[in-house]
């Protein structure tokens, strides 16, 4: 390991229904890498035909989801009525705030044929000024997010700031989260525009200042330090970060909170079915039993 990495993430291996996820964050080593408190790396996985993701009505407090694929499709619906059906490259933010409900599920019609499933989920925790935040839902096309060039390096901006372009998608506070994709014998310098920082190898092959970096594991960057991304064969990969978290956060089951009494209200709530209905939705997924 060089001095310009903190720590290196391994993932916990999650069998989601018909998907297995490796997640990455939480981590012991990095409870938090800027506002990101939970880290999904989904796929890839072949589904056939008539098989499907089926996440229930769930809900969430505190916190934004993050949706981005590199292959396949969901249809997001949530307690909102929002009903949208996104595709690779697509960025789908979900605020939960003081409380939302969604589903998440394989739309029909790439249900009947089958498809790959491939793709990142995300939590980005709220600042406390927004932890209560009115729910929303904003959907943002890939053609909608500014992309970057830089030696052979094709950097998507996915939400927040970097490398002199903004991103459209609304956010809370300082964020960096860039999908980037290596060709063959490139590299580019990672300045510390950001606070906090990650980079997560989702596929090929990548060193970090001359270290190499295992697909599947997540480098936390020390700070105000420029770093070297470098790939001989291709990757692909996640920056991921923004300015540190005002507090710490409690995180349980899809709850994030500044307090544990905000949680068990959540709880309450939900126990109750007092959070809201998915409009045309009946299933929902009870609160696990505490272990």
């Amino acid at each position: 390991m060089t001095s310009s990495i903190k720590a290196v993430l391994k993932p916990h291996l999650r069998d989601v229904g018909s998907l297995t996820v490796r997640r990455v964050l939480p981590a012991m080593a990095a409870r938090l890498i800027g506002p990101f408190i939970f880290f999904d790396h989904m796929g890839p996985a072949t589904l056939e035909p008539g098989v499907g993701l089926d996440v229930r009505p769930h809900p969430h407090i505190g916190l934004a989801t993050v949706t981005y694929l590199f292959e396949g499709a969901i249809m997001h619906r949530d307690s909102l009525g929002s009903e949208q059906k996104i595709v690779p490259g697509d960025v789908n933010w979900m605020t939960a705030g003081r409380g939302i409900v969604h589903s998440e599920r394989t739309p029909a019609e790439d249900r009947a044929s089958g498809l790959t499933m491939h793709g990142i989920q995300t939590w980005v925790a709220l600042p406390l000024a927004d932890e209560e935040v009115e729910p929303s839902f904003a959907h943002h096309a890939a053609d909608t997010l500014p992309v970057v060039e830089r030696n052979g390096v094709s950097l998507r901006v996915i939400a927040g700031t970097a490398f002199g372009v903004e991103s459209p998608v609304r956010t809370f506070s300082g964020t960096l989260y860039v999908a980037a994709e290596f060709a063959p014998g490139s590299a580019f310098a990672l300045e510390p525009e950001h606070e906090e920082r990650g980079v997560y190898l989702v596929d090929g092959d990548l060193e970090i200042d001359g270290a190499p970096l295992e697909a599947g594991q997540m480098a936390v960057l020390a700070l105000d330090e420029t770093v070297t991304l470098a790939s001989t064969h291709g990757a692909r990969v996640m920056l991921l970060g923004g300015e540190k978290l005002d507090g710490e956060r409690f995180i349980e089951w899809n709850f994030v909170a500044s307090s544990r009494a905000k949680i068990e209200a959540a709880k309450l709530a939900w126990t109750r079915q007092e959070m809201g209905t998915v409009p045309g939705e009946t299933e929902w997924i009870p609160l696990p039993e505490r272990k």
